[in-house]
């Protein structure tokens, strides 16, 4: 697999591995965007993926390409990177997506990518391989993602209780049940934009290895709208254990309580994918639910279940990374 020589088919099948990677981002974190909305009961499932699959796809209409930048160039140095690296990568997290996705467990597909990537570039080339960066501007959204959102979520569901203390409960009902629509929208819209541009820069960053970007890094359009498809269609396939444990084992929620998590994670995310920081969606609601769940009180939290979710995020970049190395030195044992 010499990188300037590898055929064109070899290139097309390592696009369609990273196009199923986006896929099954979509479908594991279908979840991440329609939990709340199906929890509440404002939406029925089936109606609910669609809605957000619709969501996932324009996604590309409203944010700049910064996070496929950062995981074109900003995890790995683009000069090391090969496509035995990028099967490598995406082999690791493929893997780890399906053990989780497998157990019910809403582990960050964003994570299992970057810890693939750096697996990867370990095996190959050592630390000198990695733009520990790019790699520590990632691994502190593991914190500051959830930590952020719960702490938003928290303060708007405060701020909306205020707010609302002289109306009725079934006029609060009625009122957050359409405002949901928005907030699960926009949700929707901050998941498309920072995951699909995940599987942007992993494919950006091969073809320009193999000079099809000439000198300059770029995402060209195709890859785009490709990507954005892919992800659209793996959120309509849907990941249906865990919008359960995502929409009800944590704790139970109201339309009120869904439109603060919603709004307080899509602020974090539009943020992020600003900032050009590949998030994980699922850390997001989930710390964005655990937020409005605390603001009602502490022991509608089910922290057996949170504690769950927050191992699976611990050991999601060392497992992805550890699957993706060893993917690598089995390569090898074919050159």
């Amino acid at each position: 697999m010499d990188v300037a020589t590898l055929a064109l088919p070899l290139l097309i099948g390592l696009i369609l591995i990273a196009l199923a990677f986006d896929f099954l981002n979509g479908m594991n974190d279908a979840a991440n965007a329609i939990a709340t909305i199906v929890s509440t009961r404002v939406l029925r499932p089936h109606y609910a993926v669609i809605w957000a699959a619709f969501f996932n796809f324009v996604a590309f209409l409203f944010f700049g390409l910064h996070v496929a930048e950062t995981v074109g160039r900003g995890i790995v140095e683009a000069n090391v990177i090969d496509p035995r690296i990028i099967f490598a990568a995406l082999m690791g997290a493929i893997t780890w997506q399906i053990i989780t996705n497998r157990l019910g467990i809403p582990s960050s597909s964003s994570h299992a990518l970057i810890g693939g990537l750096v697996g990867a570039g370990l095996a190959k080339a050592g630390t000198s391989a990695v733009v520990w960066y790019g790699v520590w501007k990632t691994v502190s959204g593991i914190v500051l993602a959830p930590g952020l959102g719960c702490l938003l979520a928290l303060f708007l569901m405060l701020a909306v209780s205020w707010i609302f203390v002289r109306f009725t409960p079934h006029g609060v009902d009625h009122i957050f049940r359409r405002a949901q629509f928005v907030s699960a929208s926009c949700y929707a819209l901050g998941h498309g934009g920072n995951d699909a541009q995940k599987t942007m820069g992993i494919i950006a960053v091969l073809l320009y290895s193999q000079g099809y970007l000439g000198g300059t890094f770029y995402v060209p359009f195709w890859v785009v709208i490709t990507c954005q498809i892919a992800i659209a269609v793996g959120t309509l396939a849907g990941g249906w254990r865990i919008v359960k444990t995502m929409g009800s084992k944590i704790t139970r929620l109201t339309p009120v309580q869904g439109f603060c998590a919603e709004t307080g994670g899509s602020i974090m995310l539009f943020t992020a994918t600003e900032l050009g920081i590949p998030v994980s969606t699922t850390h997001t609601i989930t710390g964005s639910i655990i937020g409005v769940g605390a603001a009602k009180k502490l022991s509608a939290v089910r922290w057996s279940v949170a504690k769950e979710i927050v191992t699976a995020w611990i050991i999601t970049i060392p497992a992805a990374g550890l699957m993706a190395a060893l993917c690598y030195f089995a390569t090898k044992l074919f050159a």
